[in-house]
């Protein structure tokens, strides 16, 4: 078993125990992965860009931001997962379309 399924078991189990998939489709999970994404960009919200790193690295800062990111993640896993998405594949897949998309060549060092 690789570590992307230990992790799904992981929060299929604290959802199971919580009687929490009732209340899980894919638009309730869609809402809070926004949700859970906002909390995460408050926790960066007038942050100058130039300092973000250093912020982020801050012991303090990086546990909430690492919080944040957590519930970004899980809430992200659960909607694949409810959808019956192949998380690995769906990156891969997307990344091969964004190599076509913007080849190296034509946009390195330019951020958009």
């Amino acid at each position: 078993m690789d570590k992307l399924d230990s992790l799904l078991d992981d929060i299929r189990a604290f959802v199971r125990e919580r009687d929490w998939e009732q209340f899980h489709d894919p638009k309730n999970l869609a809402m809070a992965v926004a949700s859970e994404a906002g909390e995460l960009c408050a926790e960066l919200r007038w942050v100058p860009s130039a300092d973000a790193d250093a912020w982020c690295r801050d012991p303090a800062r990086r546990e909430r931001v690492a919080d944040e990111v957590a519930d970004v993640l899980i809430t992200t896993l659960m909607l694949a997962d409810r959808a019956g998405l192949d998380v690995a594949a769906v990156v891969r897949a997307k990344l091969a379309k964004n190599r076509a998309k913007y080849p190296a060549e034509r946009v390195r060092g330019r951020a958009g």
